[in-house]
């Protein structure tokens, strides 16, 4: 699909954004609510999904570093590298030698081939993937950062608990604002696209499109889901079959 933006000269450009990207996000939030929502109650699944995001952000952010006196470079904000933040939460959840057996699995691979192909065309076109990576982990990864820490304090609402502390460094930007963090990536956004031809523009609103579909491959690989489901089907009769011995004990 080509965006081609009507009437909309003088709208922001993160809103811009948002239009392009209205029925391809509605589809990704669908997915990720009805996978990843699996992972607020279960380490094993919420680890491979920071495992299939990490080589994605690492990209970016040394991206961002090769052009940080270019538009894309522009877009860095203070506190926002999560690379670091990535490997502590994996060492947490897969042990110190992680990286010894790890290798990107297929949708990280071709994730990664065609951010090359992008940034060695027009690495412009890398603010796309900036953008809306980075806002989706101050916007909506900050509500499952609030959950997962609710199912922690109950137990009882959850499948698995953390037993030590640590395992959520990814969402956790200290004492930093999080509203603050986003209305300076918008700025920055902004500042950046005034700056910006319209053709230019054009293509980056194309290519906000490839991020949420190449987003959503990596969604679907993550592993452990199925187990996770089944665990909690058979969890849901273990409890209707007691429910089922209590009211018979009570009738007889």
């Amino acid at each position: 699909m080509v965006w081609s933006p009507k009437g909309s000269a003088d709208a922001p450009f993160n809103r811009e954004m948002r239009k392009a990207t209205r029925d391809i996000h509605a589809v990704s939030d669908a997915l990720v609510n009805g996978k990843l929502a699996l992972a607020l109650s279960d380490n094993i699944v919420w680890a491979d999904g920071l495992l299939v995001f990490y080589e994605i952000f690492r990209y970016l952010e040394e991206a961002m570093q090769r052009y940080r006196n270019q538009p894309l470079g522009q877009l860095r904000i203070e506190g926002m590298e999560r690379t670091e933040a990535f490997e502590a939460d994996l060492r947490y959840y897969l042990g110190e030698d992680w990286t010894a057996t790890y290798t990107p699995r297929e949708s990280v691979a071709n994730y990664l081939q065609h951010m090359m192909e992008v940034e060695e065309n027009d690495p412009d076109l890398l603010i796309a993937y900036v953008y809306h990576l980075y806002m989706g982990l101050l916007s909506g990864g900050q509500i499952l950062r609030k959950k997962r820490q609710l199912l922690n304090r109950f137990p009882m609402l959850g499948v698995s608990r953390k037993t030590r502390p640590g395992g959520d460094a990814v969402t956790d930007f200290g004492g930093r604002s999080i509203y603050q963090m986003k209305k300076d990536l918008v700025a920055a956004l902004n500042s950046v696209a005034a700056e910006l031809d319209d053709d230019k523009k054009k293509l980056i609103l194309e290519e906000s499109r490839t991020v949420f579909e190449l987003n959503n491959t990596l969604v679907r690989s993550v592993k452990g889901v199925g187990q996770v489901i089944l665990r909690n089907v058979a969890f849901f009769l273990a409890f209707i079959f007691m429910l089922y011995m209590l009211c018979k004990m009570f009738m007889f």
